[in-house]
């Protein structure tokens, strides 16, 4: 009886070590709206400045993945694990199974370039380690992933998919 009862403690344990230790982007959030992938490091030397830099070549793609809902995208909140953070202020709606690449830089925001620009020449994503939140209007998570160099991106690339 003590053996059993000693195994039993030992695999219960063993499951609650298992939980515990789920990352924050295994959850999964009742939303639409979810990370597809994010270009977290520029090709080439990173250069933050407005008129010559690369920073609109750093992107995050947001994605519809419902079947029947059109979400706007005005108010939503993408922000880092450092806070640096980029509110939709203006209408941008994703059909079902439509995305957006939030880019870095200075653009046009174009809906049928599925394209929104931060308007701000600074990079976003970390090159090393970030984790990338997305909030609804409401303040409520609709997504989050983390990431880091080594251990997220296989081919070295820069780029990173989270959900197909």
């Amino acid at each position: 009886m003590r053996i059993r009862l000693v195994a039993t403690t030992a695999a219960a344990a063993g499951a609650l070590t298992a939980l515990t230790a789920v990352p924050a982007q295994a959850a999964e959030y009742d939303s639409a709206l979810k990370i597809r992938g994010v270009q977290y490091d520029a090709p080439g030397r990173d250069s933050n400045r407005c008129s010559t830099g690369n920073t609109d070549d750093e992107y995050l793609t947001i994605k519809n993945y419902s079947r029947s809902t059109t979400v706007n995208l005005k108010g939503y909140v993408v922000r880092d694990a450092a806070g640096n953070r980029f509110t939709f202020t203006a209408s941008h709606t994703l059909q079902p199974g439509d995305y957006v690449k939030l880019r870095g830089g200075n653009g046009t925001d174009s809906d049928a370039g599925n394209v929104v620009y931060r308007d701000n020449c600074n990079f976003m994503w970390n090159n090393d380690k970030d984790t990338i939140y997305v909030y609804k209007p409401s303040g409520s998570r609709a997504d989050v992933h983390s990431y880091t160099r080594s251990g997220s991106d296989g081919d070295g690339n820069g780029y990173i998919t989270y959900h197909g």
